[in-house]
């Protein structure tokens, strides 16, 4: 089949807008540098920008070179349910009664750990979080994540080291902890209908192994960096407790369910969304400043992925099909840094016939690279979003996450290919 001059302009543009994910904080030196142009150079400096960005560069190329009819047809032809799933699930789990109620679990938790100072604060929720990924969806576990860490941990002095460890390790352990279920991870969502996996399938082939790789990855964790966690206030310093009414956490938690039932169904839940827009208005005194430009921000990095993604099927799945049912675990962890995990699996699920040893290893593969850059899992800008201020410059390095992500990726795939 020939290349079309389009696709090769797509598959470019993929690739300028990979190392522009890498020189992020590279914009944000101009910025200081050239305080004239610093509001450029901030906007090009936001991760989240970068695929909307080149994903337009695209679609302006599609009007000059096949014109209007062709491009505003392909536009349309994209789904963007979970740009806008991500979006919805992530302003409502980081309203003050989720969080709170969230919090509230933790601390209780973190109590019954004879651990010093906030060690067992911060194991519980670099593990228990992520696992509950599976049934809350891992963009709102990611969000949860991220808001804990950020307001308990990151807003304390600790380490830069500790911070990438942290953010590397809270990624990883985001993409594989969805998989106890069918529907809360993007890269098995894709599949799990066509392929007829069930619960049962997935707690047995992918779910114990995740969860072993988990707890691994967060022990580990909580030890390298004792020293620092020990020194921070223990959970009862904290003060955890519930300010707003149980009545409103009670509705915030329907609303939470509401749009991780109906995901398929954007029509539906962005009606609940714009239906909890209304109440959070209403009982604004119970709540804090809605992220919504955070989530949308991280909504326009996904809707970016999924326009410029959707050109680049004429090299990914040659690439990736032309790998054996063994190779397909490796070729498929490192193609997830590059591309989203979820669009590798989708086109898994575009073969007939493939052996369900290559459909478990090309889905293991998938999960777990899903931490080893930005791009590589729909939850990680979530994350980047919320706990990038806490960095140096304001932006985290694509390389020192990369670095921090890989032990926990080793043990993800120790877990998840040879257990």
């Amino acid at each position: 089949m020939t290349t079309s001059p389009i696709e090769l302009i797509a598959a470019a543009l993929f690739a300028v807008a990979i190392v522009h994910t890498f020189s992020t904080k590279w914009f944000e030196h101009l910025a200081h540098a050239q305080p004239r142009h610093a509001g450029l150079w901030h906007l090009l400096g936001e991760v989240e920008i970068v695929f909307g960005f080149w994903a337009m560069v695209l679609v302006l190329a599609l009007f000059a070179i096949d014109g209007k009819t062709t491009a505003t047809a392909y536009v349309d032809s994209r789904n963007f349910t979970e740009p806008l799933f991500v979006f919805a699930i992530m302003v409502i789990a980081a309203t003050r009664p989720i969080l709170q109620a969230s919090m509230l679990a933790v601390h209780a938790t973190a109590r019954l750990l004879p651990l010093p100072g906030g060690m067992g604060y911060f194991l519980v929720v670099m593990t228990a979080v992520p696992l509950l990924g599976s049934f809350i969806t891992e963009p709102a576990a990611m969000t949860l994540a991220a808001l804990i860490l950020s307001s308990r941990f990151f807003s304390q002095p600790i380490s830069e080291r500790m911070k990438y460890a942290t953010l590397g390790v809270l990624f990883v352990n985001i993409s594989i902890g969805g998989t106890l279920t069918p529907f809360a991870a993007p890269p098995v969502l894709m599949v799990a209908g066509t392929w007829g996996w069930d619960m049962a399938f997935m707690l047995s082939t992918f779910g114990w192994k995740a969860a072993v790789a988990v707890v691994v990855n967060a022990v580990g964790l909580t030890l390298l960096f004792r020293r620092e966690l020990a020194a921070l206030p223990p959970p009862e310093a904290g003060g955890a407790r519930l300010t707003v009414p149980l009545s409103l956490v009670v509705v915030h938690l329907l609303f939470l369910v509401g749009v991780v039932v109906f995901a398929h169904h954007p029509a539906v839940f962005m009606g609940l969304f714009l239906f909890f827009l209304g109440i959070s208005h209403a009982y604004e005194r119970h709540q804090d400043r809605l992220i919504l430009r955070e989530g949308l921000l991280v909504a326009f990095f996904l809707a970016g992925l999924v326009v410029l993604g959707g050109m680049q099927q004429w090299w990914l799945k040659p690439v990736l099909l032309g790998m054996s049912s063994e190779a397909v675990f490796f070729g498929a962890t490192a193609l997830t840094a590059f591309t989203d995990n979820a669009a590798l699996t989708y086109l898994g699920s575009l073969v007939p016939g493939l052996s369900d040893e290559f459909k478990v290893a090309l889905v293991a593969g998938a999960v777990t690279g899903g931490g080893l850059t930005v791009i590589a899992n729909a939850p990680n800008p979530a994350g980047m979003a919320i706990l990038r201020s806490h960095f140096d410059d304001g932006a985290v390095h694509p390389l020192g996450l990369l670095l921090a992500a890989l032990p926990a990726t080793v043990v993800a795939a120790v877990a998840l290919h040879w257990l």
